[in-house]
């Protein structure tokens, strides 16, 4: 169900709200968190359907504060989506014109669910400082897209210039999977020190760069990331050791292979993940994220390009 509230005020809005449930309880109270999205136009309901998803796991309310003109008087339309519309959630869609677009956290704090937590979430280009922003600053967890922006990498840098304890970027659960795998292999006898790192994924792809990083954290050995074609993610990551590498790889974006010496290959299903299932695994903590926290702030710079005779001497 969908209503629409076109040039209409905050307190119409929690009205129709209320209206909702008494007629028919329509809202569930149950909510374990408020969701606040803000995006332009574009961003606006992939957005809402990532949520939506997301929601299924964590049942929320989720405002959405669309910047649709800066132009023109102030106004605002609204939305309220419930039942199928919605997830496991209510969507209250608040689209701002006019100077009201530079308001967008006095909009949305009418409707925050009392002693929740707040969850800010940008899906496309990102505030200077999250956490300085009005909305995130009313925020328990601030989520970043980086991938979304017009230069993903240079993207990921500033948020390592920006953070502060609660931030997150999407493109960090993008690696999850491919930490949890390597990890695992590493577990496996023999029992050898990794002496060094080469990742290669897509010119563009900040997620590669997130996963080189925490290799090198981690590993506490020299990581070569090495760039391909843009648009095709993480391609490949090989851990030299002294009995031979350690290879995953993932050349479809879809069926990895693992190749480790002694074992035989394993194919495993390796999907990149959606922004649904990205987003659901960062509103499962709404702690600071110390991993992530030092793999931005310090991983990143210990990163290294490919050099001359590099590929022999992993070999």
């Amino acid at each position: 169900m969908i209503i629409d509230l076109p040039s209409t005020t905050t307190a119409a809005v929690n009205k129709a709200l209320i209206d909702l449930r008494e007629s028919g309880g329509a809202i569930a109270l149950g909510r374990v968190l408020t969701l606040v999205v803000v995006a332009d136009e574009e961003h606006a309901e992939p957005a809402i359907q990532a949520a939506n998803d997301a929601s299924r796991e964590h049942p929320c309310r989720i405002i959405v504060l669309v910047h649709a003109s800066a132009r023109g008087g102030a106004r605002l339309d609204a939305q309220v989506r419930v039942g199928g519309d919605a997830g496991a959630s209510e969507v209250i869609v608040l689209r701002m014109f006019g100077k009201l677009v530079g308001h967008g956290a006095s909009v949305a704090v009418p409707f925050l669910l009392s002693d929740a937590p707040v969850v800010a979430y940008w899906p496309g280009e990102p505030p200077a400082v999250p956490a300085e922003d009005p909305v995130g600053a009313m925020a328990q967890r601030r989520i970043t897209d980086v991938a979304e922006c017009r230069t993903p990498v240079a993207a990921l840098r500033d948020r390592g210039m920006s953070y502060r304890p609660g931030d997150t970027d999407l493109a960090w659960s993008r690696t999850t999977l491919w930490r949890g795998l390597l990890a695992a292999a590493l577990d496996q006898p023999p029992h050898e020190r990794v002496t060094a790192v080469r990742v290669v994924g897509g010119s563009d792809s900040p997620s590669t760069d997130l996963l080189a990083a925490w290799l090198g954290l981690s590993l506490r050995c020299p990581v070569t990331r090495v760039k391909a074609r843009a648009g095709v993610g993480i391609l490949s990551v090989r851990l030299v050791r002294r009995s031979g590498p350690i290879d995953l790889d993932r050349p479809d974006g879809a069926t990895a292979t693992l190749n480790a010496p002694g074992q035989p290959e394993r194919r495993i299903a390796l999907p990149r993940r959606t922004t649904s299932e990205s987003l659901a695994e960062e509103l499962r903590r709404l702690d600071p994220d110390e991993v992530y926290a030092r793999v931005l702030t310090k991983g990143l710079a210990r990163l290294t390009g490919p050099r001359p005779g590099a590929a022999a001497a992993e070999g």
